[in-house]
C-alpha cells in the first residue's frame, strides 16, 4: 500500500504538471473505486484552474480556483500516470489540460476520489480524527509522551494509529523503530522520554529519506513519471527476515494486527 512518502512523491510529481493549469476534460471510465465517484465531479472540475497540490496523511489534495478540492487516496495499488501513450483497462479517471493527460490507475480499486469545498476540508470524515503530521512541528516528545502514557498496546501498533500520528504506515514504522533502537513489542506507555527523543527525529529522517528516494516500490507503486522509487534498497529491517543486522544480530519477523513486523531483537530494546 502506498504510504506517506509515496503519496508525497506523487503530489510532488503532479505539481509541475497540474499547478496553474486549467482542466479541460474530466472523464470517469467506471462508476466507482472503493466508493462511487462524486456525481458532479466533471461539472465542478471542468474549466477549473488548479491552484495548489498538497498532502494530508496518506491523501493527496488538488485545490482549484472554484473553491473546491479533489481528495484522492491511492488505496492498495493506485498511481497516477502522466501522458500515457494509451489508456489501460484500470485507468479509471482521466484529467486533461491543454497540454497533458493524466490517468488515475487502480487495478484493485481500493482507492477513492472525493470533491469538497476547500473551506470544509476539516469536516471530511477521514480528516476529523487525524493526529499531527509526522513531518510537522506538532509531533514532539512531550506530545507523544502524554498520548502514550499508560497505554499497554505495543509502540508499533500505537504508531500505526492515525489518531496519534497521521500518515505513518507499516514499512516506515518498522524502519523508524529500528533507527531509534526501540523494540516494536514494547508497551507504548513504557517507552521512556529518552527513547522518544530518539524516535521523533528517527521518524522524520526515515520519511524524508524515503521521499528523497522517490518512495518504496513494492508491488504496484510507481511515481507519476513511471519511475520506481528505490528506498526499498535502503531498508534496514523491513522485508529482511533472516538476514544479518548491522549490529551483528539477525532480523526477525512476527505478525501483529494483521501486519508483519520486522525487527532486530539484539539492538532494539
Amino acid at each position: 500500500m502506498p504510504e506517506l512518502p509515496e503519496v508525497e512523491t506523487t503530489v510532488r510529481g503532479l505539481r509541475p504538471v497540474l499547478e496553474r493549469q486549467r482542466i479541460t476534460l474530466v472523464q470517469t471510465r467506471r462508476g466507482d473505486l472503493r466508493r462511487p465517484f462524486p456525481d458532479d465531479l466533471g461539472q465542478r472540475l471542468t474549466g477549473a484552474t488548479v491552484t495548489g497540490l498538497s498532502r494530508r496523511a496518506k491523501y493527496g489534495l488538488i485545490e482549484t480556483d472554484r473553491g473546491d478540492t479533489m481528495i484522492f487516496h491511492l488505496g492498495m495499488s493506485g498511481r497516477w500516470r502522466v501522458d500515457p501513450s494509451e489508456l489501460l483497462p484500470h485507468d479509471h479517471l482521466i484529467l486533461e489540460t491543454a497540454t497533458q493527460r493524466l490517468a488515475l490507475n487502480d487495478p484493485r480499486r481500493f482507492g477513492s476520489v472525493d470533491l469538497l469545498p476547500t473551506e470544509s476540508l476539516a469536516d471530511f470524515p477521514a480528516f476529523k480524527a487525524l493526529g499531527p503530521e509526522p513531518l510537522g512541528p506538532e509531533l514532539t516528545v512531550p506530545y507523544l509522551h502524554a498520548k502514550l502514557a499508560g497505554r499497554i498496546a505495543s509502540i508499533k501498533l500505537m504508531l500505526l494509529d492515525q489518531r496519534l500520528v497521521a500518515g505513518l504506515g507499516n514499512i516506515y514504522v518498522c524502519e523508524a523503530l529500528f533507527a531509534a533502537g526501540i523494540s516494536p513489542k514494547r508497551a507504548a506507555g513504557t517507552v521512556s522520554r529518552a527513547k522518544l527523543a530518539r524516535l521523533v527525529p528517527a521518524i522524520r529522517e526515515v520519511l524524508l529519506a524515503a521521499i528523497d528516494a522517490g518512495g518504496s516500490s513494492l508491488r504496484d507503486y510507481a511515481r507519476p513519471d513511471g519511475e520506481l522509487g528505490y528506498f526499498s534498497k535502503q531498508f534496514a529491517v523491513y522485508g529482511r527476515e533472516g538476514e544479518p543486522c548491522s549490529c551483528g544480530g539477525t532480523v526477525e519477523r512476527y505478525a501483529e494486527g494483521g501486519r508483519s513486523t520486522f525487527w532486530c531483537p539484539k539492538c532494539q530494546k
